[in-house]
């Protein structure tokens, strides 16, 4: 979509993403004159008070910019909810710690289809930086299951000796990432500048990291061809897995293995944003207003967890994951002869798995830390395609 067809920011969203153009603006003077495309990404997304996700502005459901799958349904809750009865049962004591919990409608859809299965967490943690977001969870949690509230925790940084379940649901895709060029004899990083009337990006020749992770995924990607690289996964999961003790990582986002995701006809990258449900690819048009992701190398995924010494236990697309969950039994189980709530189910669970939707394009890969397990869920694993 051309962005002259995007909905137009309220002067006080102007002012507030012009506040942080400034702050960018001076980054960059203060850096010799430009930043890597990773530090603007990063500054647009979680700079104090003004980023997209540390500011004070509506950002999911239909008030916002996007909808995540719990939002669309409790559905997708209940069948993370029967996953994780499955591993509690193999765990003394065990807890839920939720990275990013966004309005906190999975953790409280969660807690009321485990009560309901009497398995209940000792405790259910959710790593949020903003204290927006904290709020708007809590307030979730305290309209949806009230008596279960007292469980709930928030922190700001990884607990120690973790036992239990630890979800992500679309949390990679929102890590900062580095974007190259192929070029005729180099590899390029692509930067952020001030013009002297705005921000514009260029591209100059990449680091030495930059240059070697690159020519290890590249393979032979034409001249011209332009991606994206993420060059926290290492350092994430190497502090994640120093947190666990004994646990199952259920991590769900939408991406593809190596070879598809470095495919030579995606030669633009993956890079979107969102703003107000319309999506676009320019990501200097809003800072701080709209929200910046990129697909998942779920190789680059694999490798980094195996590296912290996370065993992969399954990778499979959200659809069958759901199906494996609950979902087609709560679908086969539903009265057809009550057609409004037999059709409203079916409603709810169609963007869920078909493929056209969330069902193929959203994958989820579970991991594990001194946990044998089979997971129901992974039924149909695909872990040798990563």
């Amino acid at each position: 979509m051309s962005v002259s067809h995007l909905p137009s920011p309220s002067p006080i969203e102007r002012q507030h993403s012009q506040t942080l153009v400034e702050h960018i603006r001076t980054q960059i003077t203060q850096a010799g004159g430009s930043l890597s495309f990773e530090q603007f990404m990063q500054l647009a997304l979680y700079a104090p008070g003004l980023g997209y996700y540390s500011a004070g502005l509506r950002k999911f459901g239909a008030a916002g910019d996007f909808v995540t799958a719990p939002e669309l349904s409790p559905l997708f809750s209940h069948c993370v909810a029967q996953q994780c009865a499955e591993i509690f049962a193999q765990l003394e004591h065990p807890s839920i710690l939720e990275f990013g919990a966004g309005s906190g409608v999975m953790a409280a859809d969660i807690l009321a289809e485990l009560e309901r299965l009497a398995c209940l967490p000792e405790r259910y943690a959710i790593v949020e930086i903003s204290a927006e977001l904290q709020q708007r969870q809590r307030e979730t949690v305290q309209a949806k299951v009230p008596h279960l509230l007292e469980r709930v925790v928030w922190l700001t940084t990884l607990p120690e000796n973790f036992r239990g379940l630890v979800l992500g649901n679309e949390v990679l895709d929102a890590m900062p990432v580095q974007r190259f060029r192929i070029a005729e004899n180099s590899i390029e990083e692509q930067q952020v500048i001030w013009n002297g009337e705005a921000l514009v990006s260029q591209f100059a020749p990449a680091n030495a990291v930059l240059t070697q992770a690159v020519r290890e995924i590249s393979g032979t990607l034409p001249l011209g061809y332009e991606s994206e690289w993420n060059p926290h996964l290492v350092g994430w999961f190497a502090g994640l897995a120093a947190a666990l003790t004994q646990a199952v990582v259920l991590l769900f986002d939408y991406g593809f293995p190596r070879r598809e995701f470095y495919h030579p006809q995606r030669d633009t990258g993956t890079l979107m944003c969102h703003y107000r449900h319309h999506a676009h690819a320019d990501a200097l048009l809003y800072p701080g207003l709209q929200d910046m992701t990129t697909h998942v190398d779920f190789t680059a995924v694999a490798e980094a967890a195996d590296a912290a010494g996370l065993r992969v236990l399954g990778y499979t697309p959200q659809m069958y994951f759901l199906l494996h969950t609950g979902l087609q039994a709560r679908l086969a189980a539903s009265d057809a002869q009550d057609i409004v709530a037999h059709t409203r189910l079916m409603q709810q669970a169609q963007p869920l798995i078909m493929p056209h939707e969330m069902g193929e394009l959203f994958k989820v890969i579970a991991l594990s830390k001194d946990l044998d397990i089979v997971l129901c869920g992974f039924q149909q694993n695909f872990i040798n395609r990563l």
